[in-house]
């Protein structure tokens, strides 16, 4: 295997084989010669070519380490390279990898490999994206008789750190990433360990790689996806609001596990579970009392999911700041489509 490295690092595999060889970098404004005959758009093509070229350079490292100017960058690569791995110890836990802040993106090409995050695990196979922040409680490894084909961009950095953290909150650690953004990230990787000299051209790199990874967990499309998943959800709440809807229902219904439904709801909906839930319940109440005024308070209690008529004019009087009778005579349902305000937030099980 070629490995083409600054200096050792701590937060890299140890098992490499010596001697290293240094191979002298060909490198001309940061780019790689593929990489400025090809636009940022050719991304999209079918066909992942600059994965294969990633690959076709054969099992490689770099540790960038790089002097460092009076001015701090916000995003900075520590390492990358291409790998396989097969019948040998490979065994990451992020408590033992110092205490200085980084994160490790690594996409799965083939092969298998192992996660432990927090009281979680995975198994990362083929077009798994891994994600993790050191220090941090989990372990990744390759498991007995097992083969693992990777490439991997680590980078710290307060900005590069940030938004890792925000694609952590929302996805997790392990998730699917479109073709033309695997592609740009084997891109960044292959001209890190092919030229990237400078501070500059590769903190620019990383910075790169950072926001092609936040445009697709964040993207137009992601938005839409996570919409599109919400739908039988959102459809299951609107014909059921006279019934208890409990979130472990709408999990179950999503067919996510419960912290990423939570997370993929309040984005797409913009409120957590149950407040929208507790909201459409309200929005029903209103117009009821506006619209079927020979009902009894009572009576559209129930129909908006109320077993218990005060505690529904306690909370419609949070929201609306007036008593649903109060509400009923003002005609406030006119110019009032939503509760004034957010603040009559239930218990999950209590919705």
């Amino acid at each position: 295997m070629t490995c083409v490295q600054d200096k050792p690092d701590s937060g890299l595999p140890t098992s490499l084989p010596a001697p290293r060889l240094r191979i002298s970098l060909a490198f001309r404004g940061g780019l790689c010669a593929y990489s400025r005959a090809r636009p940022e758009k050719d991304y999209a093509f079918k066909g992942n070519f600059m994965l294969q070229d990633l690959i076709a350079n054969g099992q490689s490292m770099r540790t960038i380490s790089l002097p460092r100017g009076r001015q701090r960058l916000h995003a900075m690569p520590t390492s990358t390279g291409y790998e396989v791995r097969e019948d040998e110890i490979y065994d990451w836990d992020g408590r033992r990898r110092g205490q200085t802040p980084f994160t490790v993106l690594q996409h799965t090409i083939s092969g298998t490999g192992r996660l432990r995050y927090e009281n979680r695990n995975y198994r990362l196979q083929k077009n798994d994206t891994l994600l993790v922040l050191v220090p941090h409680n989990h372990r990744y490894w390759l498991a007995k008789d097992e083969r693992w084909e990777y490439f991997w961009i680590s980078m710290n950095g307060e900005e590069a750190l940030r938004i890792h953290k925000s694609i952590l909150g929302t996805s997790g650690p392990v998730f699917r990433l479109q073709p033309a953004t695997i592609d740009h990230l084997a891109d960044c990787s292959l001209r890190l360990i092919k030229g990237a000299a400078s501070p500059g051209a590769a903190s620019a790199v990383a910075y790169e790689a950072a926001m092609a990874l936040y445009d697709d967990v964040f993207g137009s499309h992601a938005f839409a996806e996570k919409q599109s998943a919400m739908q039988p959800v959102i459809d299951h709440i609107s014909a059921n609001l006279d019934k208890p809807l409990p979130v472990a229902d709408l999990v179950q219904i999503s067919g996510l596990s419960r912290a990423h439904f939570s997370r993929c709801f309040a984005e797409s909906e913009g409120l957590p579970p149950a407040e929208f839930v507790l909201q459409q319940r309200l929005q029903r109440a209103a117009k009821l009392l506006t619209k079927a005024d020979f009902l009894p308070v009572k009576e559209v209690a129930i129909l908006c999911g109320f077993e218990d008529a005060n505690y529904f004019s306690k909370v419609f009087r949070r929201c609306y700041g007036i008593t649903p009778s109060q509400f009923r005579t003002t005609g406030m349902y006119a110019s009032m489509r939503t509760p004034a305000r957010r603040g009559a937030r239930l218990p999950d099980d209590e919705t």
